[in-house]
């Protein structure tokens, strides 16, 4: 669970063309494509028991491939109601406790919904649930990255700012960055060489080369509206701009896992890590 020494590129569950679909047979088919790392969906629930993470760490360490978590999407740390949240803690804490026996570092969730709250008063209750689980976390000696992701509508809570300041203002956690997300979010902007770079200099000013070099990205083709994020696409599909990012990637000196939910997601995480070696 050593930070990468450079940009892995791999896929948003198993491969399409994985013989099986579970997690071993992922991370061998990972391997055999020439790509590096993979996450672990946990998005309909933390199935996994604790035999079957063991074996994902042996495998994954037999291939040098590196891993992540997708907690389940069914997490509000905003709800209205507390039992709702109590169990969205829950989820993220499960997620890293299997997570870090499959020898995963970072741990992504989808935060929180505004609801009818201002920004600040939902950052403040996220901020405050982070912080006392990744104390709990610590305490455990569960070694892993809170990773909240930037979310694709306007609804969501998980601007790029917001969850940049997160990653300044707590211990062990840092910013899952969608590009796919911030790209819908913004209704078709965040899509081109200045704006990725503005981006990359808004994560080092506050996070430090520190945060460029573990940084946990996502990357897809995606199809959206005025309220922002309706589904995501193949890159070739899109109006994503992945070749200028994949270059301002290059000029930061990016490292880190950048995973591919294209629903072609070997395909266009190959596609990506061409075009990122071509560069």
């Amino acid at each position: 669970m050593m930070k990468p020494s450079r940009l892995l590129f791999g896929t948003a569950g198993t491969p399409k063309s994985s013989k099986k679909r579970n997690s071993i047979s992922g991370i061998e088919r990972v391997k055999e494509l020439g790509l590096d790392c993979m996450e672990l969906e946990f998005v309909r629930g933390v199935k996994m028991g604790e035999a079957t993470a063991g074996k994902i760490f042996e495998k994954a360490e037999e291939e040098q491939i590196a891993l992540s978590v997708h907690a389940p999407y069914y997490i509000n740390l905003n709800s209205l109601e507390s039992e709702k949240v109590d169990a969205s803690v829950e989820r993220i804490y499960r997620s890293s406790r299997i997570g870090n026996l499959c020898g995963a570092r970072n741990i992504v969730f989808h935060p929180a919904y505004y609801h009818k709250d201002r920004p600040e008063k939902v950052y403040d209750k996220v901020a405050t649930l982070l912080k006392e689980l990744s104390s709990r976390l610590t305490d455990e000696g569960i070694e892993v990255i809170l990773r909240p992701e930037t979310t694709g509508k306007g609804t969501q809570f998980g601007s790029l700012e917001e969850n940049v300041r997160l990653g300044v203002d707590i211990d062990n956690v840092l910013p899952c960055i969608d590009f796919a997300h911030l790209h819908a979010r913004s209704n078709g902007a965040e899509n081109s060489y200045d704006e990725f770079y503005t981006t990359m200099e808004l994560i080092e000013n506050e996070l430090g080369r520190e945060g460029l070099h573990d940084m946990h990205m996502h990357v897809s083709g995606i199809e959206y509206g005025k309220k922002g994020e309706r589904n995501h696409l193949n890159l070739d599909d899109s109006d994503l701009q992945y070749a200028e990012l994949m270059q301002v990637l290059k000029d930061f000196k990016v490292k880190g896992l950048l995973i591919c939910e294209s629903p072609d997601n070997e395909g266009d995480a190959l596609l990506m890590k061409k075009t990122y070696e071509g560069l």
